[in-house]
């Protein structure tokens, strides 16, 4: 990291000092471990993937639960083709719909069934449990409102400039 060099012409970009790239490498490691645990448990308790549990909780949660497939790729950051191919996972496991919207028809419409409610009614205790137990009994209250603020203001930051699996297709009004 503070040893890269840009290729271009000019001043060298000023390195991370040491607080920062520790900063770094533990928010890159708590992320990694609380992933990892996460997704351990998805798969052994509802045979999920992360990503898979994030569209049925997108879609538990949303209005009348569905959605538009474009919509639910712009709160999930993943590749566009990586979300349609975990969608049609989930679709043949009959978690979800998938059809035409009626008002657009380049437009797909996800729907969750019950039994993909019934899934994440399954896994969701599991899920809050590892969550709880991993990340926010080590903090207090004070630590958690903390970190909430300080992620708060990153996550809008990156969102300004997001990358392509997170940023809203042209034309389209962002939810928060």
């Amino acid at each position: 990291m503070s040893g890269v060099s840009d290729p271009t012409p000019g001043p060298a970009p000023a390195g991370l000092n040491t607080e920062q790239l520790a900063a770094f490498f533990a928010l890159m490691e708590v992320s990694s471990l609380l992933q990892y645990a996460v997704d351990e448990h998805l798969r052994a308790d509802g045979d999920l993937s992360y990503v898979q549990f994030q569209i049925l909780a997108r879609l538990v949660d949303a209005s009348e639960g569905r959605l538009r497939m474009t919509d639910l790729a712009d709160g999930v950051v993943y590749s566009r083709s990586g979300l349609t191919y975990q969608a049609g996972l989930l679709d043949r496991r009959g978690l979800i719909t998938r059809s035409p919207s009626p008002d657009d028809e380049r437009s797909v419409i996800v729907s969750i069934t019950e039994a993909g409610r019934d899934l994440v009614a399954r896994v969701l205790p599991g899920h809050v449990d590892s969550i709880r137990r991993l990340l926010f009994d080590a903090m207090s209250d004070g630590d958690l409102a903390v970190l909430g603020d300080v992620l708060g203001r990153v996550r809008e930051h990156m969102r300004a400039a997001p990358p392509r699996s997170a940023r809203p297709r042209a034309g389209r009004k962002t939810s928060s």
